[in-house]
């Protein structure tokens, strides 16, 4: 490989505005002539992804055929609804609010997910205290197992961490997903109220490295943005004009109580360079040039990609469609 085929450069577009039309242009044809639906639903939470997609579907069906759903719960930050109603505002876009926090009652996704917690920490109270789970701090780089965390906080805010057993990790995963789940419920409830299309927002990283939820936010008609790198993402956000406050808020999950990132949830490093590395493994760039040009040894390379290879497969049966036999 040259020196020209990985640089620190390699994933800006260099026609954001081009890229904007062509995706845009992508979601007309879908919905309009492969789905045959007459507009399209889309959950919008103050994220950069759904506010990214919000206004690429706009531009491409018009505000009038587009319906932004909000999908709060009692765990939401309040910051995702105020910042949903700037960007639903600037769009000119209707909206409407699906408070989920009796569903995910219902399905006893709270109960279900405390139980686990209180396996470790028995006198957590979910009234007053915070939790989150994520992996340990040594990154992708390290040679160390990667291995999930529970944080509890209390309200004076004091921090506990224990390593997770599987099955109380499998336990909160499987009631936190309730979440998602529900809203694709909902979006759906909309989407054939309305003779409509679901509109999905993960990006690259979300779908190949499997961060999402099965049959949850994997579950949409249409991703537009699913081939689109986190950093080329905030290209067109600034193209399309997004809120500054969206674009300069860190990515959340917004899932469990305690403030937590998706690069400590997830994705091990900062977006900046993910994409590098990702880029290079997928075009099996040499481990020694990247290094050289990250400022890393080729071994922490290798590990990387070893980090990247073991996500798809572990992550494989999420992208799998129904297995059917004849």
């Amino acid at each position: 490989m040259n020196h020209s085929f990985f640089n620190k450069n390699v994933l800006t577009l260099q026609d954001p505005a081009a890229e904007c039309r062509q995706i845009a242009n992508n979601i007309k044809h879908d919905v309009l002539q492969r789905l045959h639906r007459s507009g399209a639903v889309i959950g919008i939470s103050g994220g950069i992804d759904s506010s990214v997609t919000a206004a690429l579907t706009v531009k491409a069906l018009g505000a009038d055929r587009v319906l932004g759903i909000l999908m709060p719960e009692q765990d939401s930050s309040p910051d995702s609804a105020r910042l949903a109603h700037e960007l639903a505002a600037q769009l000119g876009i209707e909206t409407l609010t699906e408070d989920i926090t009796g569903a995910l009652q219902g399905f006893r996704c709270y109960e279900r997910r405390d139980e686990a917690v209180r396996s470790l920490f028995p006198d957590y109270d979910p009234a007053s205290w915070k939790m989150k789970i994520g992996l340990k701090e040594t990154g992708l780089l390290s040679n160390l197992p990667q291995m999930f965390y529970l944080t509890v906080i209390e309200p004076n805010g004091k921090e506990h961490q224990k390593r997770l057993p599987a099955p109380a990790y499998r336990q909160i995963v499987a009631a936190s997903n309730f979440k998602q789940r529900s809203r694709m419920a909902i979006l759906y409830y909309h989407a054939e109220a309305n003779h409509y299309a679901a509109i999905g927002t993960p990006n690259k990283h979300e779908v190949q490295q499997g961060f999402f939820v099965k049959n949850g936010d994997g579950g949409a008609d249409v991703m537009p943005i699913a081939h689109l790198y986190k950093t080329q993402v905030y290209q067109l956000a600034r193209t399309l004009e997004i809120p500054a406050e969206i674009i300069e808020r860190t990515p959340t999950s917004d899932t469990y109580t305690a403030e937590q990132t998706q690069e400590e949830f997830f994705f091990q490093l900062p977006f900046d360079r993910l994409d590098l590395y990702w880029y290079a493994f997928e075009n099996h760039c040499s481990p020694e040039e990247v290094g050289r040009i990250m400022g890393n040894a080729p071994d922490e390379i290798n590990r990387i990609y070893q980090g990247f290879d073991r996500k798809i497969k572990t992550t494989e049966y999420l992208r799998m469609a129904p297995l059917i036999h004849q």
